[in-house]
């Protein structure tokens, strides 16, 4: 399909005039120069000078690993900031609306009220999958954008693909498929498919797989066009140092991010047959994520049980199609164990 960004970008934004930065001015800082421009404290402390504003060298490392040209990233403050930033490109205050599925990440519905998005929610089905019918008849002529979270949160799983390609082909807007598990799944990520749709936008994550949720750093792939509408809002330095090095450092380091995986994944497994043999619990489902959605007999209970022993799960029980489900992250094998053995003398 062909796409036309320019009638999604929001007027404000196509008419504005993104700020200039001392480091977008003069953008070769790396250089030995004597840096007077940009009102720094002149005495060495690693982090007296201003970081990269559009941490060029993370994005040719992501880039690389992707198989993306480099203005096909972008990076943020965590996942969180890109899609709000998506918000602010796309969608227009009190006029504009957006799909979402529940059960699904609840940022989606916090960033819609913060910008005063409409949030259409059309719930999946009792499989956890997309209705699409149901969905692409929830459009409106306002729908900007569709957010797809694949792997789910909270469920755990993929997304049938042929349902994403029916909503790339049919809707008009940008749909956001939200990446952040994708590391505990085979399957192929939309990555590889970003130059077939020129609507589709894939958010990933450095907090889960990689292990580095205390430095906030989000990815966001998408056409050249999307990505430099979300440069052109961006806070000027909105990803720190500090977060582009430690990223760095863990992008070269992909040999120890794939064991941590593959004991991940290994866990899951036993911990899921575990689960399965425990008289509260009544469903496990499957899941291609780093955490098991588990039906108990009463999830509230369980829930405060478990904190008066000194484990904190997530009680699901009030999203739709969780009603007594509990969700638990996959610890290491230690942690796993003492859960197992915790749940079997709950009574």
């Amino acid at each position: 399909m062909s796409l036309d960004i320019n009638k999604l970008v929001r007027e404000n934004v196509k008419k504005m005039k993104p700020y200039s930065s001392a480091r977008d001015e003069f953008e070769n800082f790396t250089q030995q120069m004597i840096y007077l421009d940009a009102n720094e404290n002149p005495f060495d402390s690693m982090v007296n000078r201003y970081p990269d504003p559009f941490q060029l060298d993370l994005k040719l490392e992501i880039a690389g690993l992707k198989g993306l040209d480099v203005n096909q990233v972008f990076v943020g403050n965590g996942s969180d900031e890109v899609l709000d930033l998506l918000f602010r490109a796309f969608c227009e205050p009190n006029k504009d609306a957006v799909i979402t599925f529940p059960p699904t990440y609840g940022m989606y519905n916090v960033l819609a009220n913060l910008n005063a998005i409409e949030n259409i929610q059309v719930p999946l089905a009792s499989n956890f999958e997309l209705e699409v019918d149901k969905i692409l008849a929830n459009v409106k002529t306002n729908t900007k954008l569709l957010f797809i979270c694949s792997p789910n949160n909270p469920s755990g799983n993929t997304v049938d693909c042929a349902a994403i390609e029916q909503l790339l082909s049919a809707f008009n807007g940008l749909v956001v498929i939200d990446e952040a598990y994708i590391d505990f799944t085979d399957e192929t990520s939309w990555t590889e498919r970003i130059n077939s749709y020129p609507n589709l936008i894939v958010t990933q994550t450095l907090s889960k797989a990689y292990g580095l949720a205390g430095i906030r750093l989000g990815a966001c792939y998408a056409s050249e066009e999307i990505i430099a509408v979300l440069n052109k809002i961006k806070p000027p330095y909105n990803v720190n140092q500090l977060t582009q090095d430690k990223a760095l450092e863990r992008l070269n380091a992909l040999e120890k991010v794939n064991e941590e995986v593959n004991q991940i994944l290994s866990e899951r497994k036993i911990l899921r047959k575990a689960l399965k043999s425990i008289s509260i619990v009544e469903k496990v489902y499957k899941s291609d994520a780093n955490f098991l959605l588990v039906k108990v007999d009463d999830a509230d209970k369980r829930y405060k049980q478990l904190i008066e022993k000194g484990m904190v799960v997530r009680n699901r029980t009030n999203q739709p199609l969780c009603e007594n489900c509990l969700r638990f992250t996959i610890g290491t094998q230690q942690e796993n164990e003492k859960l197992i053995k915790t749940l079997k003398e709950l009574s």
